[in-house]
């Protein structure tokens, strides 16, 4: 998990430096009408980060396997109005998410990652894979909004 944790911070340190050099105005800018812009993308970061700061917590209480639920990626993007938002307020809520992520990441033991979840298509796996693949997820949208 040390590797993940590692990553992760290394991502957060390059939206930060990346943040601080970046407008608004290009952020907002919407590809097409019906595609995210990277201000909605960083919505969408938001969003895949509360939905999984509450998984990584409940996992650790809840009866096992912890079944994972979808979320509806393009309706909590319309409703937060991420568009709209102010860019530094967006930026400090997701910085502040995946920092506590991290924190919880670091707090795992091997009993722990190795708790059974049931992802949305069925599959069983482990919490371990599921923290793992939230850091790739969160890579592959930073490298959409960091172009």
């Amino acid at each position: 998990m040390k590797k993940t944790t590692n990553h992760l911070e290394d991502l957060l340190h390059d939206a930060l430096d990346f943040i601080a050099s970046v407008s608004d105005k290009k952020l907002s800018i919407k590809p097409t009408p019906e595609k995210w812009s990277k201000k909605e993308v960083l919505g969408h970061l938001i969003d895949s980060a509360i939905n999984n700061l509450q998984r990584f917590t409940e996992i650790q209480f809840s009866e096992k396997p912890f079944v994972i639920k979808r979320y509806g990626q393009d309706a909590l993007v319309k409703a937060n109005a991420y568009q709209q938002a102010d860019l530094n307020e967006l930026f400090d809520l997701w910085l502040c998410l995946n920092e506590r992520i991290t924190t919880i990441m670091k707090a795992q033991t091997e009993d722990s990652l190795a708790f059974e979840i049931v992802l949305p298509d069925g599959e069983k796996s482990d919490l371990k894979y599921l923290m793992e693949d939230y850091v790739v997820h969160l890579e592959h949208h930073l490298k959409q909004v960091m172009a």
